[in-house]
């Protein structure tokens, strides 16, 4: 009889349970087996318990949530000699299959994101990490030094992507930022842009809970989802040019002309934030006249490294965004949780052993 360990399953909308699933068994020779500790609730997680589907990814089969994740190793692979059992490690939950030609493609030009094929921690049909254990390749887990925490390391997946948008900007010393959205993603990138060199951070959201947050955490000046004043602050900072890079992390057409009108000529802005129906009317004339360049990211790539490197330093600091912890039973009232604190709950942990 095989191992059995504990997971929070979605079997559909608004059904999630905790229950015994198999453990998984001997780690492969490339993989390492890790004992869960700390999770973070991510909105695409509660996405899938409100609706069972993001876009094209629809849950079918019960499916274990959670991707945002970091444990101790308990068991290594014969071919693993980086890792050894009692490491802590933040697990990047993506990792490209390389199964078809195509996926090596973009695996040999460092874009291993957009791979075709790959597997995702709970993202249909691949199981996710609220659960004691999971099989990783040892190449997608990486150590955590002393002075970070597994809470801490579980948020370098979040704070990916603000790495990443930083990269892809690219944000430079002494930029003037601005983002719209002061959501979970929203703030990492704040804390990224600030990290990278930015000189101003300019943020903004309709809801004003999410901007004392932002103030707490440093941000140069906060805006309530004014798009107009965006623009001007943006100005008054940058003697009338506009900012450098704009990233939308809010997920709203309003947001992404927002983005647009507040960045300079020539200046870049970042699309991250899924909008609703997949369409936003823009003036295709105005980022001709201003050369503004659309740089929309995909998630992430190659940057768990950094983040490990950024929280060590105390460059980046991700605890204030920690607002309550829950245990693995309580996975389900902790969605709850969420929901019914969107306002002011900006990241959950649950706390797996």
């Amino acid at each position: 009889m095989s191992e059995m360990m504990q997971a929070a399953v979605l079997h559909g909308v608004h059904d999630l349970r905790v229950e015994e699933v198999p453990a998984p068994g001997r780690p492969a020779p490339n993989e390492a087996r890790i004992q869960i500790n700390k999770v973070g609730i991510c909105g695409s997680d509660v996405h899938y318990w409100e609706h069972g589907r993001i876009g094209d990814f629809i849950v079918e089969s019960p499916m274990v949530l959670g991707h945002e994740c970091a444990g101790t190793v308990v068991e290594v692979g014969s071919n693993v000699t980086d890792l050894r059992p009692g490491d802590r490690v933040a697990i990047e939950p993506g990792v490209p299959r390389l199964s078809t030609p195509l996926s090596h493609y973009y695996m040999k030009r460092g874009e291993y994101n957009l791979c075709p094929d790959i597997f995702f921690f709970a993202t249909p049909p691949d199981h996710g990490s609220f659960c004691d254990y999971v099989n990783h390749p040892a190449d997608f887990c990486f150590k955590l030094p002393d002075n970070v925490s597994l809470e801490e390391g579980a948020m370098i997946e979040p704070l990916s992507t603000g790495i990443y948008a930083c990269r892809v900007a690219p944000i430079v010393l002494g930029d003037t930022v601005v983002i719209t959205g002061a959501g979970p993603i929203g703030l990492m990138n704040m804390l990224a842009a600030k990290a990278a060199g930015a000189a101003n951070v300019l943020i903004s959201d309709v809801v004003p809970a999410r901007l004392e947050v932002a103030q707490q955490i440093g941000a140069t000046r906060v805006i309530t989802g004014n798009p107009e004043e965006l623009k001007e602050a943006a100005r008054e900072l940058t003697n009338g040019r506009g900012a450098d890079v704009c990233i939308e992390a809010a997920g709203h057409p309003s947001a992404i002309n927002a983005c647009i009108a507040a960045a300079r000529p020539g200046g870049t802005v970042v699309l991250i934030g899924m909008v609703p129906n997949d369409t936003a009317e823009i003036s295709i004339t105005d980022i001709i006249v201003r050369e503004i360049k659309l740089r929309p990211i995909f998630r992430y790539n190659n940057t768990f490294p950094t983040g490990v490197d950024l929280m060590a330093s105390g460059k980046v600091d991700v605890k204030p965004l920690i607002s309550r912890r829950f245990s693995l039973p309580e996975v389900p009232q902790a969605f709850e949780y969420v929901i019914a604190n969107r306002d002011t709950c900006v990241k959950a942990i649950v706390d797996v052993k």
